[in-house]
Formats: structure tokens, sequence, C-alpha cells
């Protein structure tokens, strides 16, 4: 799991894959030529939200997810630099730290797999939609579990 407490109420900024739980972007030297990036993770159900949200906007590109071998959290491939400004609670932001991180041909990590493979006109996820995107994942989450 990528925090303790709630999905929505703790906080965890990491900068190695090995702190997050899931699987990161493949070096310079392991990509093909794809876009440089950084990797947000969440909780599946939290990203699964989110990327309905995300999916229903038209007008909003949702870069490649990655799932863990698991299932226990999605990765969604962000710009570089994202990590320096992200706070979402619940979530990590893998830091590259310029180490040259591209997005990979296939997924990262073993046992993991693309919910939604890269694409040439959708490179990666637009940070403050995606935070936008989670937020409203999780007061649906929230909502629906004060349901029960």
């Amino acid at each position: 799991m990528l925090h303790s407490g709630t999905e929505t109420e703790s906080r965890t900024t990491a900068t190695t894959p090995a702190a997050t739980g899931a699987p990161a972007p493949t070096t310079a030297a392991d990509d093909h030529g794809g876009e440089p990036c950084e990797l947000v993770t969440v909780p599946a159900r939290q990203g699964l939200e989110a990327v309905d949200i995300l999916r229903r906007d038209a007008e909003q590109d949702v870069g490649p997810v990655v799932h863990d071998g698991a299932c226990d959290t999605l990765g969604f491939l962000v710009p570089p630099g994202t990590a320096e400004e992200w706070d979402v609670p619940g979530s990590a932001c893998t830091q590259t730290a310029g180490r040259g991180l591209r997005i990979p041909a296939e997924p990262p990590g073993t046992g993991s797999g693309w919910l939604l493979p890269p694409e040439a006109d959708a490179p990666v996820t637009d940070p403050a939609v995606l935070r936008a995107a989670l937020d409203q994942a999780a007061r649906l989450i929230e909502a629906a579990d004060n349901c029960r």
C-alpha cells in the first residue's frame, strides 16, 4: 500500500519506486525513445475512478496508466518536475531528479501491465488535470463509503 490511514487522509511523496510500491519508468538506457516522465501512484480504487473521470471528458487527454502486478496501485505517467509540487493526499510521485526517465514501450516492472498503453497523441497526463480527477474520485469514494 502507498500510505497509512485512509485513502483520502494521508499524504506520501516518494522519491524512489521502492518507496511507493509501484514500478518505476525505465531509464534512458532502457527506453525506446519515449517522452521524459515521472510516475504518480495511487490506490487502485481511486485511480480507476480518476481514469473514468478523465475519460468522460473528451477535452482531457489521459496518458499512459500502469497497474502493479497485484492491482493494488495504478501509476499515471506525468511530466518531469511534477514531484516538486505534488501534494495530493494518499498518492505519491516518483521524482526523476534529472535521471532521464522515459515512457517505456513495455510496462515498467515485473508483473505490471498497461491499463492505458502509451499513445503518440497523449504522451503523459497533465498534473493539474490529474489532481482534479483524483480529488473528485476521493470525494466520490467517500460519498459511496458513507452510504453503506
